[in-house]
């Protein structure tokens, strides 16, 4: 049996300080990090591109290897070098960081490719959650997957995935969509494509659109389920549930802070019929005062639909009226 004395905690629940822990003498030229007041040597990371997950609020969410590979890494690739300073001061690393985001990619990416055939291992880090998601980072690792160069993922956290467990929405599928078109009429048409998606659909949202966001979707997805999650795992945090309607109506005049990410629960059954007679209402209503043309605009530009696929479901419902602008709608 060793006799080898290593401190013990006392009777508190709380692990003894750093500084009573007896820790081997670190190698020379050894990284280093300091993690919940534990100083720890990080081990060498292989060459290669490590994509690496960061917190998306609180600081501690955050792995053990995911700060061993930011620390032994030759350099750190980041969105916002500004945002990551932070994350590494807060624990003792010093890695060099480079500026790589959506501005530079096309100008970084050879720089980056030629440093990784030399051996190098970079880390890729989005500023908040994991790299690649809703970000230029894919198309790194394609060039980097083309030139035979390893490619390693240290998981962690996701705002797609928090969001998603705490929503109380269906799980078990879900489509990530991103960010919507910023103006109304193409945001509307591709809520239109995505209607008859059978699973959860996620979009990232800013706050100054939020609201306009969630009106285009109960307009165009009517009564579902829905969720805006705010702030994950900051201390604001916030989770608003409800249904569409309710939730445009709740930020109609609010602009809310933060990070927000807008969640909708799929189509009920036989919605795609009921979608289809809600169709055909609102072209009856409008025929009953314009003509088909005129009318397949107006509903289009409440639905997102393309004119044309309104038009032609208008000429079945109601006769065309030929008064010299009944051409086909571009």
């Amino acid at each position: 049996m060793s006799d080898d004395k290593r401190p013990v905690a006392p009777a508190t629940g709380r692990l003894p300080a750093a500084a009573d822990i007896t820790a081997p003498s670190p190698q020379p030229g050894a990284s280093r990090f300091t993690a919940f007041g534990l100083a720890a040597e990080a081990e060498p990371v292989s060459p290669g591109l490590h994509i690496v997950a960061t917190p998306i609020g609180n600081l501690k969410d955050i792995t053990f290897r995911a700060l061993g590979t930011l620390a032994a890494a030759d350099a750190i690739l980041a969105e916002d070098t500004r945002v990551t300073k932070v994350l590494l001061a807060h624990y003792g690393i010093t890695t060099p960081l480079i500026g790589y985001h959506e501005h530079n990619a096309e100008q970084m990416r050879p720089k980056v490719l030629a440093r990784l055939k030399e051996g190098e291992a970079l880390a890729l880090v989005s500023d908040a959650g994991t790299p690649l998601v809703s970000d230029p980072g894919y198309r790194l690792v394609e060039d980097a997957l083309a030139n035979d160069i390893k490619v390693t993922s240290n998981p962690g956290p996701s705002a797609v995935l928090t969001a998603l467990v705490v929503a109380g929405l269906p799980t078990d599928r879900f489509f990530f969509e991103g960010f919507l078109p910023s103006k109304s009429g193409p945001r509307r048409a591709r809520l239109a494509a995505l209607s008859d998606i059978p699973a959860t659909l996620v979009f990232f949202e800013s706050p100054r659109r939020l609201a306009d966001m969630l009106a285009d979707a109960a307009a165009v997805l009517g009564e579902r389920d829905a969720a805006v999650a705010r702030e994950l795992t900051k201390l604001y945090e916030e989770v608003r549930r409800g249904t569409l309607p309710e939730l445009a109506g709740s930020y109609a005049d609010e602009t809310p802070k933060g990070e927000i990410v807008v969640l909708i629960g799929p189509p009920p059954e036989g919605a795609k019929e009921l979608a289809e007679a809600d169709l055909d209402a609102r072209i009856a209503r409008a025929l009953a005062h314009y003509s088909v043309k005129d009318a397949a605009a107006i509903v289009s530009a409440e639905t997102g639909l393309p004119k044309r696929e309104v038009y032609a479901r208008a000429l079945q419902l109601g006769p065309a009226q030929h008064s010299g602008d009944e051409s086909d709608p571009q």
